[in-house]
C-alpha cells in the first residue's frame, strides 16, 4: 500500500509540475524555486467539505505555529536517509475537525472537579470534546433523579444472555463522591475548556412500564436539552441499542403497553428515533439552542453468526431514519474482542479500520438511498487482552496511528474509550489510572496520554499529501499552520528496525531550524512497554511517562542545511515541526 501510494503520489505531483519548480530532493522546495515571497511558494487550496465531516468544521479555526524559543541543539543524522518522505504542502486533503481528539468520561469516575491533577490533565490533553454519561450507563441513565427511577422504571431488564437481572440504574443528581452528577460534568466541560456530547436514555422507551413508553423517554430526553439550556450541542440517542448486551435489546411485552416487540430492530429504532429528536429540536427552539442529533448505525458487515437485529439495523435505520438524522454514529474497538494481539496485529487494525469503516458507510448511504452526513465514532480503543496491550507503548502509537488515519478518511467526531476505567490486570482501557493500577498514583496517564497530547498540539489544522518511499513500516502524516506558517509531520516506524528519515517539502521554503519530540517504549513487559519516553524523559514509577513535567521537556532541534533529517527510532513516533522561512 506504502509503494502505491508513493508511486500514485509521484506520478501526480511530477506531471504537473511548471518548469520553474525546483528538482526532485531540493528541500527548500516550491514554484518559486527559493524566492523571497512566500506567497509564490505555499498556496493550499482547501477542497469542498467533505459530508462526512460537515458541520463538525463550523468550529474550526487556523492553528497558529510558535517557534520554541528554546530547544536541545542536536545535530542531525548523518549519513544517507533510509527513508524518504515527500510531501506537497499545497495539496490539502482536508481541514482538520477540532472534535477528533475526543475522548470519554463515565459516571464512575467519581466527581471529577474534585480532582484538581486530574482536570490539569484533562486540560493539557485539550481532547475539544468530551462524551457523557459513559456507554451502556446511558441505557439506565435518569439525568434528573437523584436516587430511584421513575415508576414506570421495572425493577429487573434482561442481560445478554436473556435473564432478568436487577435493572441497576444511575442517576444524573446524585452528588456523592463516587459517582459523576450531571452538573458536575457541565462544571468539568467548563473548567478543561471542552465541550460535550451527551447520550440520552433510550432504552427506556422500550422497557418503561406506562402506556406511552416512547412519548415518556423522548419527553425525558426533550427536558434534558431544556436543562442544558445550549450547554451541549451535539446528542445521541441511545448507545450500541442493536447490541444484546443493552438494556434496550430485548423486553418483557407482558409489561410493554404500546405493542412492541420482545426484540429490538434497525426498523423500530428509527421509529423511535424521529419521535425523540422532535422532541428533542422543539426543546432547543424553546430554548433558542442549535443541536445536532445523532442515530446509531453499524460500521462493518454482519458476519452469518450475529444476530437478525444486526443483519437488518442498517437497512431499518437508513430506511425509516435516514433523513432525519444530523450525523450518524458508529463504534468500533479494532482487534478482536479479547485475542492476546500482537503489537504488530494492533498496528495494522489501526492503518485499516478507519477506511474500512468510512468505505462501508458511504456504500451503506449509497444503497439505501440516504444523503451522507457527519460520521462520529464516538467509542474507540482495542479489545486486546492478556499482555497489558491497552496500557502500553504500542497503544499509544496506535492511537497515534488512529487519529492520522481518521483525518485522513475525513471523519467529523470521535471520541476514544475512555477517560478512566479499572485497572483488571493492564486490561483497562483508561487514559488515566483510576487509582487501582499497583505501583502507580492516582490519575496517572498512560503512554497513549503523551502521544494524543502531541499529536493535537504538534499536527496542523490542516493534513497536506505525503508518500513515502525506502520503507513499508513507516507511515507519514504530514499538515500545515496556517499561521506562522509551518509544517507539521508525525512520523511513525511500526517495525522493529530503526530508520534515517529525509523529509522533502514541496511549495513550502523552511526556515533554517526545525524541531521535534520523539516517543519511544521502554523495555519492561516485552513488545508491551508501560512506559512512554519522551526525548528520553521517562516515568519515575512503573508505568506511565514523564508526568511530572512532560510540559518543559525542550523539543530537539537541528539546522537544516544540507537536509531535514531525523532519526525514527524501532516502533516510535517522531512530531517534527519545520517553520517557514521569512522574507
Amino acid at each position: 500500500m506504502i509503494w502505491f501510494t508513493y508511486i500514485v503520489f509521484s506520478v501526480l505531483y511530477f506531471s504537473c509540475k511548471k518548469s520553474s519548480s525546483p528538482a526532485p530532493g531540493n528541500n527548500t522546495g516550491g514554484g518559486s524555486n527559493g524566492g523571497s515571497s512566500l506567497d509564490t511558494v505555499y498556496q493550499p487550496v482547501d477542497p469542498p467539505v467533505a459530508a462526512t465531516i460537515g458541520w463538525f468544521l463550523n468550529s474550526w479555526q487556523p492553528k497558529t505555529y510558535v517557534i520554541p524559543a528554546q530547544y536541545r541543539d542536536t545535530v542531525a543524522p548523518a549519513g544517507n536517509a533510509t527513508v524518504t518522505v515527500q510531501v506537497d504542502m499545497n495539496q490539502v486533503i482536508t481541514k482538520v475537525s477540532p472534535y477528533l481528539f475526543g475522548n470519554n468520561a463515565n459516571t464512575w469516575m467519581g466527581q471529577m472537579v474534585t480532582e484538581p491533577a486530574l482536570l490539569q490533565y484533562i486540560t493539557d490533553l485539550a481532547p475539544h470534546i468530551i462524551r457523557g454519561p459513559g456507554g451502556s450507563i446511558s441505557d439506565v441513565y435518569f439525568w434528573n433523579q437523584s436516587s430511584a427511577p421513575p415508576a414506570d422504571a421495572p425493577d429487573s431488564l434482561y442481560d445478554g444472555s436473556g435473564h432478568k437481572v436487577a435493572a441497576g440504574y444511575w442517576y444524573g443528581m446524585n452528588t456523592q463522591s463516587w459517582t459523576l452528577s450531571i452538573d458536575h460534568y457541565y462544571q468539568m466541560l467548563q473548567q478543561t475548556h471542552n465541550e460535550g456530547i451527551l447520550t440520552v436514555n433510550y432504552a427506556y422507551a422500550r422497557y418503561g412500564t406506562g402506556p406511552y413508553p416512547v412519548q415518556t423517554a423522548a419527553h425525558l430526553a426533550a427536558d434534558w436539552v431544556r436543562y442544558d439550556h445550549g450547554r451541549t450541542r451535539f446528542w445521541e440517542i441511545g448507545n450500541e441499542s442493536n447490541g444484546t448486551w443493552e438494556a434496550s435489546y430485548q423486553i418483557d411485552p407482558a409489561t410493554n403497553q404500546d405493542g412492541q416487540p420482545a426484540i429490538i430492530t434497525g426498523q423500530l429504532y428509527g421509529q423511535h428515533f424521529k419521535i425523540f429528536a422532535d422532541s428533542m429540536r422543539a426543546a432547543a427552539r424553546e430554548t433558542g439552542a442549535t443541536i445536532y442529533i445523532g442515530a446509531q448505525l453499524l460500521d462493518a458487515p454482519p458476519a452469518s453468526w450475529q444476530t437478525e437485529t444486526d443483519k437488518n439495523w442498517n437497512a431499518g435505520v437508513l430506511s425509516e431514519a435516514g433523513n432525519s438524522a444530523d450525523f450518524f454514529i458508529v463504534h468500533d474497538y479494532f482487534t478482536p474482542y479479547q485475542k492476546n494481539s500482537t503489537a504488530a496485529e494492533i498496528i495494522d487494525s489501526g492503518l485499516s479500520v478507519p477506511g474500512r469503516i468510512m468505505r462501508y458507510l458511504n456504500q451503506q448511504f449509497s444503497q439505501y438511498g440516504v444523503t451522507p452526513k457527519p460520521v462520529a465514532l464516538t467509542e474507540w480503543n482495542i479489545f486486546a487482552t492478556g499482555s497489558m496491550q491497552m496500557v502500553s507503548n504500542i497503544a499509544g502509537l496506535e492511537a497515534t496511528i488512529v487519529l492520522g488515519e481518521l483525518i485522513k478518511n475525513q471523519f467529523g467526531e470521535a471520541s476514544r474509550w475512555d477517560l478512566a476505567n479499572g485497572w483488571d490486570n493492564g486490561n483497562d482501557m483508561g487514559l488515566f489510572n483510576i487509582g487501582d493500577e499497583p505501583g502507580a498514583p492516582k490519575w496517572n496517564p498512560r503512554p497513549a496520554f503523551y502521544y494524543m497530547m502531541l499529536f493535537q498540539r504538534y499536527f496542523g489544522d490542516r493534513m497536506v499529501a505525503s508518500a513515502v518511499q525506502g520503507s513499508s513500516d513507516v507511515l507519514c502524516y504530514a499538515s500545515s499552520f496556517t499561521q506562522g506558517p509551518a509544517a507539521g509531520l508525525v512520523l511513525i516506524n511500526t517495525g522493529n528496525t530503526p530508520q534515517t528519515v529525509q523529509i522533502l517539502l514541496n511549495h513550502f521554503a523552511p526556515a533554517n531550524r526545525y524541531y521535534w519530540f520523539t516517543c519511544t517504549g521502554g523495555n519492561d513487559n516485552g513488545e508491551f512497554s508501560r512506559k512512554v519516553y519522551i526525548n528520553g524523559y521517562g516515568p519515575a514509577g512503573v508505568s506511565g511517562g514523564p508526568a511530572a513535567n512532560y510540559n518543559q521537556i525542550l523539543p530537539y532541534s537541528a539546522t537544516a542545511s544540507p537536509h531535514i533529517q531525523v532519526m525514527l527510532p524501532a516502533r516510535a513516533v517522531v512530531f517534527l515541526q519545520i517553520p517557514a522561512r521569512h522574507g
